[in-house]
């Protein structure tokens, strides 16, 4: 397990960057953390490190899924408004596979992958958050 310390939205944007350059087409990332964590500004990092307009980058809590076009398409869901069985009916087992998958909230999908890649960000307090990534 990987630990990065950030004190800023930038520096977790950064954080998103840096994993950006080690995914290929298929791979999927879980992003956990409490409400106002960063998980977007994590998938901010994700996009841009992609190729992607990071500025294009918000939370899909209303439409549920986005698309962002980079190098590869990254793929960004938002399950928080959404009971495990809605989940269950988005297909997100075949989303991505052409490209990268993120899903925040991802406990409420519960056939998930058990090959991805795990992010939770821990608020440390003002700023400072704790993002430890596993693969």
């Amino acid at each position: 397990m990987r630990t990065i310390h950030t004190t800023s939205e930038e520096e977790t944007c950064e954080a998103g960057k840096i994993i950006a350059a080690e995914l290929r087409v298929g791979d999927v990332v879980l992003i956990d953390g409490p409400l106002g964590a960063g998980k977007t500004a994590f998938v901010r990092g994700l996009a841009e490190g992609l190729g992607a307009d990071p500025r294009n980058v918000s939370s899909p809590t209303f439409t549920i899924l986005q698309q962002y076009r980079g190098s590869m398409p990254l793929y960004h869901a938002d399950l928080y408004r959404l009971a495990p069985a809605e989940v269950a009916d988005l297909g997100l087992e075949e989303t991505g596979l052409d490209g990268i998958l993120a899903v925040e909230w991802p406990d409420r999908w519960t056939a998930r992958p058990t090959v991805a890649y795990l992010v939770v960000i821990d608020d440390q307090g003002g700023d400072d958050r704790r993002i430890r990534i596993r693969r």
